[in-house]
């Protein structure tokens, strides 16, 4: 317990799945928590698991720059400082690269990449006015190997891997003690396989589990409280000599296929 004592946090994306296993993670390891969200009713649910005097509940739309000064004001007003981003908020649309939308892979990258940057753009001024702080990026396995049917996805959260180095690098060389890191979560049991449609040629929710059976060496899915104890290292101290790092948490799916019959 205390891991994270006496900070306080951001967490976008927060109302369900991994994001609300780090809001609530960090908030039991001692952190204050602005949880944002565009679901309102998800996001207020976990504030109140929380508990008010620990956590707020915030409406944002990520990709829109406009929301940003109030959720930073709500950290260092509300809570004194800030000092943990969790760059989580994101979405999937699954489809063949030419049968994509331009509207639909503008939607992608708005909130996946364009989120991702506003996250940054905006706390590292807050976290030079603290002393320092850790940036987690939520990317994915999607972001370190292409998969057929997420061209598009893949391209977003290899973007936010690479510009973590990048924005990472900068801060480095500014002397800040601003760390930024990114996780890539591999299959995981989290509301977002719900949206997504099952394949190209039925429209059937796809099933985290029996994708794990196939492709993970665990042979398990992951759940989000996985994901959110790697959230919660990069955030603490713990990891004080890490950045511009990847904490990859799949199972090994990465590392290479499972054995047949195994």
């Amino acid at each position: 317990m205390g891991q994270v004592q006496g900070k306080v946090a951001i967490v976008t994306g927060g109302a369900s799945g991994i994001g609300a296993a780090c809001a609530a993670t960090l908030a039991r390891e001692g952190a204050k928590v602005v949880v944002t969200d565009l679901d309102d009713a998800g996001g207020q649910a976990v504030v109140a698991r929380i508990g008010s005097t620990s956590a707020v509940f915030l409406h944002q739309d990520v990709s829109l720059e406009e929301s940003w000064p109030s959720v930073i004001e709500a950290a260092e007003r509300g809570f004194g400082r800030l000092d943990v981003m969790v760059a989580n908020a994101g979405i999937g649309i699954m489809c063949r690269a030419v049968e994509m939308s331009l509207a639909d892979w503008r939607r992608q990258t708005a909130v996946n990449l364009d989120g991702v940057f506003l996250s940054v753009k905006y706390a590292v001024p807050a976290m030079r006015r603290a002393g320092g702080g850790s940036i987690v990026i939520m990317s994915s396995v999607a972001g370190l190997r292409g998969s057929a049917g997420l061209a598009g996805y893949c391209a977003t959260k290899g973007g936010v891997r690479l510009f973590a180095k990048a924005v990472g690098m900068e801060c480095a060389a500014a002397g800040d003690n601003i760390r930024i890191n990114t996780v890539h979560p591999g299959v995981i049991d989290t509301p977002i396989w719900t949206k997504l449609p099952g394949s190209t040629r039925r429209n059937t929710p796809i099933d985290p589990h029996e994708v794990a059976k196939a492709g993970v060496p665990l042979g398990r899915a992951g759940d989000a409280q996985d994901i959110a104890n790697g959230v919660l290292f990069l955030a603490s101290d713990a990891s004080s000599y890490m950045t511009r790092a990847e904490l990859v948490i799949d199972g090994g799916m990465t590392g290479g296929t499972r054995p047949r019959g195994s």
